[in-house]
């Protein structure tokens, strides 16, 4: 069998260099670095129009200069605006790109039909994003969505054990932990475990994990201008199991989590539960409550998405970096149509603007 010849690749430049003072905007020598995602999907086109329209902190887009040429077509974006980072100057109109991963043709960026080669680009911008940001001074991180299956299956170098971007910043950052906490204008929601299988939610539950995210939930709070939040957990199991009657999970993990997080917070914030499910989320969205706790993905994300999908932005907490994505997927069956929305990256800009200023 021959040997498939690899295609270029790119390396990222030094942001320190490429990023100076004329970015100064509002005080903030800063960017925010947006990943483009899957070239298959909506990723290209929904970051190229949003970047297009941001204003504050100026964003700066990671992936292939050739796709987002073709995104900014697509979209009604010149495509003289895009401008390599490299050379921008001091022209204030250009949206800049850094280029990484391999070199794509037309074919990797079909429709609905990501290739190897493509996967791979898609870890390589997560990758070169994280790495400006956190080796530059940049901002913070949005993220666009990118297809887990064909980044585990690409063959890039550790993609086999690419589940998601929370669990692959959190080893990429060797940060102690992170957590997945979405965020929409009425309704803010953390998970304990995320992208696990449902069986397995029970044995990974424990007080003090539990007592983390309750306390990174509240500290996210905080940054974002609510002085005291109050934050309720959820509990596993029906109407808080009954007084054990349905399980032992809120006695042993949950309400100790919940007593170990009352400790460390103090008079910061209050916390309350373990409460069934459809009550807190109930009460959250009217407003009695800043956040709710849950314990698995599927009982954030469905009411999440009932009550804001679209406006919703996937937040990670616990790096050491700011970052933040849309809370939608790729979105192949409307892709490269300029079908769209961008009420979701702009929503997820908005806040990494917000969280970039609160750090700074």
């Amino acid at each position: 069998m021959s040997k498939q010849k690899a295609a270029p690749s790119r390396s990222v430049p030094n942001p320190q260099t490429t990023a100076k003072s004329r970015y100064r905007r509002g005080g903030v020598n800063e960017r925010l670095v947006i990943t483009t995602g899957c070239p298959s999907g909506i990723g290209p086109e929904i970051s190229v129009r949003s970047a297009a329209l941001a204003e504050g902190l100026p964003p700066v887009l990671v992936g292939d200069f050739g796709t987002l040429l073709e995104a900014a077509e697509l979209v009604g974006v010149p495509r003289q605006r895009l401008v390599k980072l490299s050379a921008l100057g001091t022209r204030m109109d250009a949206i800049a790109v850094v280029e990484a991963g391999e070199v794509l043709n037309p074919k990797d960026r079909r429709a609905g039909a990501p290739s190897k080669l493509s996967g791979r680009a898609q870890l390589a911008y997560i990758n070169a994003g994280y790495q400006l940001v956190k080796s530059g001074g940049l901002g913070a991180l949005v993220t666009a969505p990118v297809n887990k299956a064909v980044i585990s299956g690409s063959g890039a170098r550790g993609g086999a054990r690419f589940i998601g971007h929370t669990e692959w910043l959190e080893a990429l950052d060797g940060a102690p932990f992170s957590v997945m906490c979405f965020w929409a204008p009425k309704l803010v929601s953390s998970l304990v475990t995320t992208h696990l299988a449902l069986s397995r939610v029970p044995r990974a539950l424990n007080a003090t994990w539990i007592a983390e995210v309750v306390v990174s939930t509240a500290t996210f709070l905080r940054r974002i201008g609510q002085m005291r939040p109050k934050v309720v957990v959820c509990s596993l199991n029906p109407h808080a199991s009954e007084a054990g009657m349905f399980g032992r999970e809120e006695a042993e993990a949950i309400s100790p989590g919940i007593a170990l997080a009352v400790e460390r917070l103090g008079k910061r914030a209050q916390v309350l539960g373990p409460l069934g499910a459809e009550t807190a989320f109930r009460k959250a969205y009217a407003g009695e409550y800043s956040a709710v706790v849950a314990m698995y993905h599927d009982q954030a994300t469905i009411p999440m998405k009932l009550v804001a999908f679209g406006q919703a932005v996937n937040v990670t907490l616990g790096l050491s970096i700011d970052r933040t994505s849309v809370d939608h997927g790729t979105a192949y069956d409307i892709a490269w149509q300029n079908r769209a929305d961008i009420t979701g990256m702009q929503s997820a800009l908005s806040l990494a603007a917000r969280l970039a200023q609160a750090r700074t």
